[in-house]
């Protein structure tokens, strides 16, 4: 288990809290990384981009001049391609550049990422965020004291604390998500991270194999044990004896019956 310090908003240590080696302490994977960055900004993009099509242009449709005879080029009108102010060959639309990665992919960056930022010792655990005011000012305070390195500070959180969102968000370079919508390119883009206790655990929980797999068996449905067949009484017994004989006597097949043939009518003398 990776252990690592719990301190307060004074900077100083009050304990100790041990974390799943499989996220914290796992190997980095840069490839996963980079496959999860890039879905990230994709799918940020607003692909707003649009150009006039020929038929989407202002100008008339008649034809400038006739098609032979005049020793120019053939035209046919004002809005085409190759004059000026004319419309845009194969230009770009709308279009949404989201597509879907795979949820293991996901996973493992998010492990990568949290290691990442243990290995480099810029991983911080605070007990709680109990602020006495939602004040700017003496929150960069709390924040130099935790952490008086780095320029960047990913904030995780839990719970909802308002507190903590109004005094973090005018602060440069400060960011606060909740531990449902951290995302590994926030962890790779900000020099440093500040886990809640709270947050820690549910990280460490949610993102461990082991109780992936765990919670994957629970899931699975048990079958209902059959009840067993009742005994059959005397009375049951003699029914259920009665009933075979008498679907036996159908069985049994009815000797055939020959038909007798009809005798031909006699052909009539001429």
């Amino acid at each position: 288990m990776a252990v690592l310090d719990v301190k307060n908003l004074d900077g100083k240590t009050v304990g100790k809290i041990e974390l799943a080696d499989d996220v914290f302490a796992a190997r980095v994977n840069p490839h996963v990384l980079h496959e999860t960055v890039r879905h990230y900004l994709a799918s940020q993009r607003a692909g707003t981009h649009k150009t006039k099509q020929k038929s989407e242009v202002s100008g008339s449709g008649r034809k400038l001049w006739k098609q032979k005879g005049t020793g120019r080029a053939r035209i046919g009108s004002i809005r085409s391609p190759l004059w000026r102010h004319g419309g845009t060959v194969h230009g770009p639309v709308p279009r949404s550049y989201a597509y879907r990665i795979p949820r293991k992919v996901f996973l493992g960056a998010l492990r990568s990422a949290l290691s990442a930022k243990v290995a480099d010792k810029k991983l911080v655990v605070v007990d709680n965020w109990q602020l006495d005011s939602h004040k700017t000012k003496p929150f960069r305070e709390t924040l130099t004291r935790l952490d008086d390195a780095s320029r960047t500070l990913l904030l995780v959180n839990g719970a909802e604390n308002v507190n903590l969102e109004r005094a973090s968000r005018n602060l440069e370079g400060v960011k606060l998500v909740r531990t449902t919508a951290i995302e590994p390119y926030d962890l790779l883009r900000h020099e440093a991270l500040v886990l809640s206790r709270e947050a820690a655990e549910k990280l460490s929980r949610g993102l461990s194999e082991s109780s992936q797999a765990a919670a994957a068996s629970e899931t699975v449905q048990i079958q209902p044990a059959k009840a067993p067949k009742a005994a059959k009484t005397d009375a049951s017994h003699a029914e259920a004896k009665h009933a075979a004989k008498k679907s036996a006597a159908k069985k049994e097949k009815k000797p055939a019956v020959k038909k007798q043939a009809k005798a031909k009518p006699k052909g009539k003398k001429d």
